[in-house]
């Protein structure tokens, strides 16, 4: 069984990240993935390397901003290679950037599909983490459906609390889609009213997600890391 990983977003609110990783470790994780700020110019990859192994930490799987993979894609190569990172995963649109046609969302797709290109000639796997708006019907059709329709390459870091956010039951999609899916997001959404301070969010197994049918479903497909997310916790240790 492959090890829980932790997106280290969630304890972006409580620096310094030595002390995060050495309380990871502590906790029992081996995997972390990374995320846009860890990667900014003025950070040392090799230190950032140190620190991870000083912890007895890895990072196979990281989010890396499309202005890096578009723009500077040697930058993405050189996290990569740096971090022994083996899926790199595109993390979010802003709003104003989101097509608002079906042929928009598929020519996105073609557009992840190209800057997929150097990421996998490096070896590495290639996928989009989708947040609810991938998730919201556009002509009746799924922005995550024709994204993933543009290429058979491309694959999907699924977040499910976000899948279901969108208003999409999880399981059949999970199911339709077996073979695109090389890594999840873990977390849970509190019921309703509860955790405002947290956004909404649970802990995961806290909240209203069926993960006994969700894991099952996950376990059927190639995804090789899940990775425990919560997007506002107030305490990240708990």
């Amino acid at each position: 069984m492959t090890d829980f990983s932790y997106q280290l977003y969630s304890s972006r609110n409580y620096p310094p990240l030595s002390d995060t990783l050495g309380m990871l470790a502590e906790t029992g994780y081996t995997q972390v993935e990374g995320y846009g700020a860890l990667f900014s110019d003025d950070v040392d990859l090799g230190a950032l390397k140190a620190m991870l192994s000083a912890s007895g930490l890895t990072m196979p799987t990281a989010h890396i901003g499309l202005d890096i993979l578009a723009d500077r894609p040697a930058r993405a190569l050189e996290i990569v290679k740096a971090l022994g990172i083996e899926a790199v995963f595109g993390p979010f649109l802003q709003e104003a950037d989101r097509p608002t046609t079906a042929a928009g969302w598929e020519a996105f797709g073609r557009t992840l599909a190209e800057l997929a290109k150097p990421v996998q000639d490096a070896g590495c796997v290639f996928g989009w983490h989708n947040h609810a708006f991938e998730f919201e019907r556009v002509e009746g059709e799924l922005p995550m459906d024709l994204i993933l329709s543009a290429s058979d390459t491309l694959m999907i870091e699924l977040d499910v609390a976000w899948c279901v956010k969108g208003g999409e039951a999880p399981v059949p999609w999970i199911e339709a889609n077996r073979t695109r899916i090389a890594a999840a997001h873990i977390k849970d959404i509190a019921p309703e009213g509860q955790c405002l301070d947290e956004d909404g969010w649970a802990d995961v197994g806290m909240g209203t997600m069926d993960w006994p049918s969700i894991m099952s479903a996950l376990r059927q497909t190639p995804c090789r890391w899940f990775i425990a997310e919560h997007d506002n916790p107030n305490d990240h240790k708990r």
